[in-house]
């Protein structure tokens, strides 16, 4: 049992409609957005202000060119099956050239020795992680 004072009591059904179209009175109507409809301006604004959004958009350096990577050594794990592969800047501008972008690099180098292969597109394959 809960504690209600004596004098409550649930409103009927014909209390609850007249309730209801009550509210209904007084909320202004608006149509809400189509499938296929702009979103607002705001929406937009409020989204990339979000600080967030520059944290997702490169991890770590992957969106760099290999010249521009200060390490000597590339490493990149997979978040799938947690194996590492290391590669020495100078060996992967050689056989890339340095002007490859360090991620497709990373995918290429985990993607090559790969053990998930369940023979679906959408599953196979690593997930890298640049370190």
């Amino acid at each position: 049992m809960t504690n209600r004072p004596a004098s409550w009591r649930m409103p009927t059904p014909k209390q609850m409609e007249k309730m209801a179209a009550l509210v209904r009175k007084n909320v202004p109507w608006e149509r809400g957005l189509a499938s296929d409809d702009d979103l607002p301006q705001e929406y937009w604004e409020a989204l990339l202000d979000d600080p967030r959004a520059e944290a997702r958009s490169v991890p770590s350096g992957a969106g760099l060119r290999l010249s521009q990577i200060p390490q000597h050594i590339l490493r990149v794990s997979c978040r799938r099956c947690a194996r590492v592969v290391e590669i020495q800047k100078a060996d992967a501008a050689r056989l890339y050239g340095p002007d490859a972008l360090w991620k497709d690099v990373g995918q290429r180098l985990l993607d090559k020795t790969c053990t998930q292969r369940t023979g679906r597109h959408e599953e196979d394959g690593c997930w890298p992680a640049f370190e």
